[in-house]
C-alpha cells in the first residue's frame, strides 16, 4: 500500500506540491464547482511553508442539476445553494469516502493524522467540513472559504462520536458573496458551534469581496497553517 496512489482514484492525478524539505504535515485542499487542482495549488505556494505536502486533488466531471445538468468537475451533484434546498445526501458522503481515502493513505505513508490540515473552497470547503467532522482520525484543524456545512441537519449527531470535537476551524467569507451570501455563512458557523468546541470556530467576513478569495483571506490561512502545523 505504501506509496501506491493507484488504490486511491483522487490521488492518482491530483496536484501535489511537495515540501522543500522533509515532510511531517500534509493539507488536502478541495476546488469549487467547475475547477480543478491546479488553481488552489498556485494560490498554496503562494503561502507554502517548506515541511509541508500540499495535496489538490481534481474533483471527477459529472452533470450538475444546479447548471442545467452540465457535465463539469463537481465533488457532488448541488441542487441549490440555500440553506433548504434539497441535497446529493449519497453523492455527499462518497465524496466524503473518497477524502477519507486521501486521509487514510498520507496516514499509512507516516504523516499523522493531527497533522494534516484539511480544506476547500465554496463545493470544496462544504466537501471538507462534511468529511473531516465525520472522519474517524483527529484531524489537526479545517479551512472552510466561502461554503456550508453539507447535510447541516444530520449534525452534531453524524459527527463520529465526536472525534473531532476540539478540532480548530477557520472559516472565511466575502461580505459581497453573490453565490453563498455570507448570512448562510454566518448561519454555518453558528451550527459549527453546536459540533465542535465554540471557541475552535473562527468566522471571518472580508468586504467587498465577492465569490471568491483575497490576500488578506490568504494571510489569515496561511496563520492558521502555521499555527497547527508547526515545524517539529
Amino acid at each position: 500500500m505504501c506509496g501506491n496512489n493507484m488504490s486511491v482514484p483522487l490521488l492518482a492525478d491530483a496536484v501535489t506540491v511537495s515540501g522543500a524539505e522533509r515532510e511531517t504535515a500534509a493539507v488536502i485542499f478541495l476546488h469549487g464547482l467547475g475547477d480543478t487542482g491546479h488553481s488552489w495549488a498556485d494560490a498554496l505556494s503562494s503561502i507554502r511553508l517548506p515541511y509541508v505536502k500540499y495535496i489538490c486533488p481534481h474533483a471527477p466531471r459529472i452533470p450538475v442539476t444546479l447548471n442545467m445538468k452540465m457535465v463539469m468537475p463537481s465533488w457532488f451533484d448541488l441542487m441549490g445553494l440555500t440553506p433548504d434546498a434539497p441535497e446529493d445526501e449519497a453523492g455527499i458522503k462518497k465524496a466524503a469516502e473518497n477524502i477519507k481515502a486521501i486521509i487514510e493513505h498520507e496516514v499509512k505513508n507516516g504523516i499523522p493524522p493531527n497533522r494534516i490540515i484539511l480544506g476547500g473552497f465554496s463545493q470544496g470547503g462544504a466537501l471538507s467540513l462534511y468529511t473531516a467532522l465525520t472522519c474517524q482520525h483527529q484531524l489537526a484543524g479545517i479551512v472552510a472559504l466561502s461554503c456550508w456545512l453539507p447535510l447541516h441537519k444530520a449534525f452534531p449527531q453524524a459527527a463520529n462520536n465526536g472525534v473531532n470535537k476540539d478540532i480548530a476551524i477557520l472559516q472565511c467569507h466575502g461580505e459581497m458573496d453573490p453565490m453563498i451570501p455570507v448570512r448562510f455563512g454566518a448561519l454555518t458557523a453558528e451550527k459549527l458551534k453546536s459540533v465542535v468546541t465554540p471557541a475552535k470556530v473562527q468566522f471571518k467576513t472580508y468586504p467587498g469581496v465577492m465569490h471568491s478569495s483575497c490576500p488578506q483571506e490568504m494571510m489569515a490561512v496561511k496563520e492558521f497553517i502555521e499555527k497547527l502545523l508547526p515545524r517539529i
